[in-house]
């Protein structure tokens, strides 16, 4: 008689996002008549840029001719792609990062619960709270987390860094002593960041512990301050502890076309062993790669023509969430992110918790966000909205919230 993975039993109900697509169609079935604005899950609205279009249409005639067809990608993504991405993304920013250290892959979803296959289940992971799902329900699923406890909604085995206003939604370093270390920065779900000198302080951290820090840089492309970095690598000693992960969804607007990176540099090792090939092992095994006409459209993005086009469309997000920011401001809600980030983060009114502030929203406003309970013990009692849906929407829902 087979037997399952009795890890999957640890997950407290089922994945938010499913949770409150739910929610909504229920809502929708008995309200047909509500329009409905969405500004909950970070799904992009604005169609892909010119640019892009015009790489997808090219690649697609090469499709169509034996003489340029192609096949199976190459296990790590092709040449082009890799290399735009090294010099764009790194070395013109001062970072020593190769070509061959790209790994291309369908989105930094899959990479940031993938990459830890690589690591023995005996690991301890630390985590932000409130945090991204992704990061600790794939470390369930592989068994690396303990028992859930309900009382206090946390994993036994994890070590929370709690993420509060106090510490400006930026955790502090652990008492407790990681192996690995999951840090994202713009952050998701508070719109928070962290300046240079800060990360450094975790790049020291890790290094000297010899913890491994898991960097997901999937907002960067929203940063407007200065001291915000845009990648890990820019702080020293990044190469021996820190594994970035990249996505062009929220860039370029793939989510739904599919395309991310994951940087793994050959520096970084543990003991004779380096990291970069046992990602390679579980890339080349596990994954066929991306569409070559997907990272056609990838190399696209880093073109003159789409880096102006996709300025424009970031530009449109940006005036989306400085448009959330103020309004709810305006309104009196305590609220932060929204700055270098396309979340927006507040705390529920009159000591709602996170759900009833949602079923609130949605019943009174028709406006769908997402509680920030969802992401984390620490994450109760506040709320998230993105920056993703149209202007108009955007205006109408802030009304919306204003009007109640």
């Amino acid at each position: 008689m087979y037997k399952i993975n009795e890890n999957y039993l640890k997950l407290p109900g089922s994945y938010l996002f499913s949770t409150i697509g739910k929610k909504v169609r229920a809502f929708e079935a008995a309200n047909p008549d509500k329009k409905i604005i969405r500004l909950g899950i970070g799904d992009v609205t604005q169609p892909l840029a010119p640019a892009i279009i015009e790489a997808l249409h090219s690649a697609v005639d090469e499709m169509s001719q034996a003489e340029t067809f192609r096949g199976y990608a190459p296990d790590l993504g092709y040449e082009f792609l890799r290399n735009v991405i090294a010099q764009k993304d790194y070395k013109d920013r001062g970072c020593a990062i190769e070509a061959d250290e790209i790994f291309v892959s369908d989105g930094a979803k899959c990479d940031s619960g993938n990459i830890q296959e690589i690591f023995s289940v005996d690991n301890k992971i630390a985590v932000c709270d409130p945090v991204y799902p992704v990061y600790v329900d794939t470390n369930v699923m592989a068994g690396r987390t303990g028992e859930y406890d309900e009382l206090t909604q946390n994993f036994k085995d994890v070590i929370y860094m709690p993420c509060l206003a106090e510490n400006g939604f930026a955790p502090e370093l652990p008492t407790e002593t990681p192996d690995l270390i999951y840090l994202c920065f713009p952050n998701n779900p508070t719109g928070a960041t962290i300046t240079k000198a800060q990360l450094q302080e975790w790049v020291d951290y890790a290094n000297r512990v010899g913890a491994v820090i898991i960097y997901d840089a999937a907002y960067e492309a929203y940063i407007v301050e200065p001291e915000v970095p845009h990648s890990i690598y820019e702080c020293e000693g990044a190469r021996t502890c820190a594994i970035e992960l990249h996505s062009f969804s929220k860039n370029a607007g793939f989510t739904g076309v599919r395309l991310g990176y994951t940087v793994v540099p050959k520096d970084l090792k543990c003991g004779d062993v380096t990291l970069h090939s046992l990602w390679a092992r579980r890339h080349g095994t596990k994954y066929n790669g991306a569409p070559y006409i997907i990272q056609r459209a990838g190399e696209a993005v880093y073109s003159e023509k789409g880096q102006a086009q996709l300025k424009e469309q970031i530009a449109y997000y940006q005036k989306n969430a400085s448009t959330i920011l103020q309004g709810l401001k305006e309104a009196g809600y305590t609220v932060s992110g929204g700055v270098n980030a396309p979340y927006i983060w507040l705390k529920a009114p009159n000591g709602m918790t996170s759900w009833e502030f949602f079923d609130y929203l949605l019943e009174k406003a028709n406006v769908v966000g997402t509680p920030g309970s969802g992401f984390g013990a620490n994450g109760e009692t506040y709320f998230r909205l993105t920056a993703f849906g149209s202007y108009e929407n955007t205006v109408e829902a802030i009304d919306r919230i204003k009007a109640l």
